[in-house]
């Protein structure tokens, strides 16, 4: 089932994402769903509070990339309780530009760094405990970052987040365009 994306302004985009038991109710169709949200919506990464839910399980779909980034063909995996355990603070720091499918038609320069250290379960609830590189370790940072209440924005410039302010006041507004379903702050 396709879930509405949360649009910025909500206020589960800005709560801290709770753990799950392993035993959480219809956790497999969750996953499911916020596939079939990701596969509707033309992104590579998706947080469960973007769909309404806070809690820790983010989906990462990186085979749309695959032309340019060969080394991600099939790439497609959830991640439960997922927590970025340290960066690699002497690793590169990469500027790229980021996008959000609850922050419609704003793209801004974010920079990261380009190694984590992360732990979480995947979709047969093994755990994972595993240093991440490259793109994959962006794209990990950009939506477990949704998990901590945060987002891309709040990592821009001063100056950056000053002139986007209008457009974000309009998103909270509901004076946005998406080809995919979403649900506004308010309308």
């Amino acid at each position: 089932m396709i879930l509405p994306i949360y649009t910025y302004g909500q206020p589960v985009l800005r709560k801290v994402a709770k753990d799950i038991p392993n035993d959480y109710p219809d956790l497999e169709q969750f996953i499911n769903d916020m596939y079939d949200t990701l596969d509707s919506s033309s992104g590579i990464g998706l947080a469960a509070p973007q769909v309404g839910q806070s809690i820790r399980v983010v989906v990462i779909d990186l085979d749309i990339l695959k032309e340019d980034l060969p080394e991600y063909e099939g790439y497609r995996h959830a991640f439960i309780n997922p927590h970025i355990i340290e960066i690699d603070h002497k690793s590169e720091k990469i500027t790229m530009e980021e996008g959000c499918l609850s922050i419609p038609g704003i793209n801004e320069k974010v920079p990261r760094y380009s190694r984590i250290h992360v732990t979480y379960l995947d979709e047969n609830l093994l755990p994972h405990d595993e240093w991440v590189e490259s793109y994959l370790a962006r794209v990990m940072q950009h939506e477990f970052d949704h998990l901590e209440g945060e987002m891309f924005v709040d990592k821009v410039s001063p100056l950056r987040k000053q002139l986007i302010r209008n457009k974000l006041r309009d998103i909270m507004r509901g004076r946005y365009s998406a080809s995919y379903r979403t649900k506004p702050a308010r309308k």
